[in-house]
């Protein structure tokens, strides 16, 4: 009888979930425990469809993809901000104001980033269409920027508002401009 699998299977299913409500709950302490907020709307809808995608049962899985499928589009079309299930996110990401966000399904985003609006994280060439910005931990992403192809941003840089990324940036450094070149020191 399939009864023993069944069961043995469970302990992995209730282990994902709770680790799902682990993260929501520590996203919604970065967003100052406001749940109404789009930036942490955006990233409770990601986390969920990542749970999605880990389901076996494709059968099972169908009606929470549904779900999910409404959920990113109503956080793209009202609030802005378009960030697929495939990206890969930390944890403490803050979105921190809604409004012209997208980022690639390639991109990585690592702990600690802050990512405000109009950010674009996407691909530079339509013949590299898997290409996409990987940044490291506690990166600051300055409003309207663009980091744009197959760039690593180093942990604790900072991206300026505006600012065009078409190349790596070092551990710590801040870059502005189009493109983007480090600041010299004061």
């Amino acid at each position: 009888m399939h009864l023993g699998s069944h069961w043995a299977l469970e302990p992995v299913r209730h282990n994902a979930l709770m680790k799902l409500f682990d993260l929501i709950r520590e996203d919604l302490r970065h967003h100052e425990g406001d749940w109404t907020r789009p930036g942490f709307r955006a990233l409770a809808t990601h986390r969920y469809g990542n749970w999605c995608r880990g389901i076996d049962n494709r059968l099972l899985r169908g009606p929470f993809m549904v779900l999910y499928r409404m959920a990113y589009r109503r956080c793209r079309n009202v609030y802005g901000i378009e960030l697929p299930y495939a990206a890969t996110v930390g944890r403490g990401v803050i979105f921190e104001h809604q409004g012209g966000i997208v980022i690639h399904g390639n991109a990585v985003i690592g702990d600690g980033c802050i990512i405000r609006q109009g950010v674009t994280l996407g691909n530079r060439h339509l013949d590299k269409p898997l290409d996409a910005p990987v940044l490291g931990r506690n990166v600051n992403v300055g409003a309207g920027a663009c980091l744009l192809g197959k760039v690593n941003v180093g942990d604790d840089a900072a991206i300026g508002a505006n600012s065009v990324v078409l190349s790596d940036v070092a551990e710590g450094t801040a870059v502005v401009g189009i493109p983007a070149k480090p600041i010299s020191p004061k």
